[in-house]
């Protein structure tokens, strides 16, 4: 394995460039510390998250497989846009800073798209690969998070397979990735995987066997649609003064109440919308109105 050291410790990392490596780093991260800090969910859901993970993760280290089989693995569900992956992130940010005692940790993000392949078997051996070499020999050198963002594509419901649509590498390779998963958990109680997906029903339901804990990410309610537009307001008028009157409390409760079902990523995103909606304002964030917003907002409502 080709690898290369974080500045911040000695650990070697793989490198980017192998199949289905999407980001490799040593942990703690501040940027993912800023995104665990940034993330609206509902009042006490991070912190369980995270009691749930330190839990099991003791667990494992301690309890024999075979008495207690958990594979160190935690879903996270939701709609697009409702901050899975970020939180992910995040997690294991809080993860390594609170079992720091353990060794120097490890961070990999998988891409799943980057391990299918059209030639037969190609698919399979990239699954092998990633988890019998590439992730095994991270494990092996301390604590390590597995990040599998849009899990359902390395793990896709067999039954619903159609042989003649999908190839037998497609299953081949959902097989691999269980046995990964297995040989991971029982040889390297040291790693946490965290998956997450935006359609739990196209996940072959052995995957979802796995998992020790599933945590199903609403979308955000009025409160927290409020918080979401008030920081993202925040941050916009702290570098434009003029955008100050996105601010004002009376527009955040009217943006709340009309932002109802909107994902907290297209939210954050309508305030963008809005320094660029009246003509007038020439795209300067300077020139946007709370009634801008509001403008924005009711547009993407129409859109969805």
């Amino acid at each position: 394995m080709t690898s290369r050291t974080s500045s911040a410790s000695s650990r070697a990392l793989p490198d980017v460039a192998l199949p289905g490596v999407a980001d490799a780093r040593t942990l703690p991260d501040r940027q993912f510390a800023d995104a665990w800090a940034s993330i609206e969910f509902p009042e006490g859901v991070k912190e369980r998250l995270l009691r749930t993970v330190i839990a099991k993760f003791r667990l494992r280290r301690t309890v024999p497989f075979e008495t207690m089989p958990l594979h160190g693995v935690v879903l996270l569900t939701g709609v697009p846009g409702v901050g899975k992956t970020t939180v992910a992130r995040g997690l294991a940010d809080k993860t390594a800073r609170t079992l720091h005692g353990i060794g120097d940790w490890a961070f990999i993000e998988v891409d799943p798209h980057a391990l299918a392949g059209s030639a037969l078997g190609r698919s399979q051996r990239a699954v092998e690969q990633l988890f019998g070499q590439t992730l095994s020999e991270a494990a092996a050198d301390g604590p390590l998070v597995v990040l599998l963002d849009e899990v359902e594509t390395l793990a896709a419901d067999r039954s619903a397979l159609s042989m003649e649509a999908n190839p037998i590498d497609v299953h081949r390779a959902v097989d691999a990735a269980l046995v990964g998963i297995d040989r991971l958990a029982q040889q390297h109680p040291d790693v946490l995987v965290i998956a997450t997906s935006n359609f739990p029903g196209g996940i072959d339901p052995a995957l979802t066997s796995r998992a020790d804990a599933v945590f199903q990410i609403p979308l955000p309610d009025a409160v927290l649609r409020r918080r979401i537009l008030e920081s993202t307001a925040a941050a916009v008028a702290a570098a434009f003064p003029g955008a100050q009157s996105l601010c004002d409390p009376t527009v955040l409760d009217a943006a709340a109440q009309l932002s109802e079902g909107i994902d907290g990523r297209r939210l954050r995103k309508a305030v963008a919308s809005a320094c660029a909606w009246r003509p007038e304002a020439l795209g300067d964030p300077e020139n946007v109105t709370g009634e801008d917003l509001l403008a924005a907002l009711q547009a993407m409502r129409v859109e969805r």
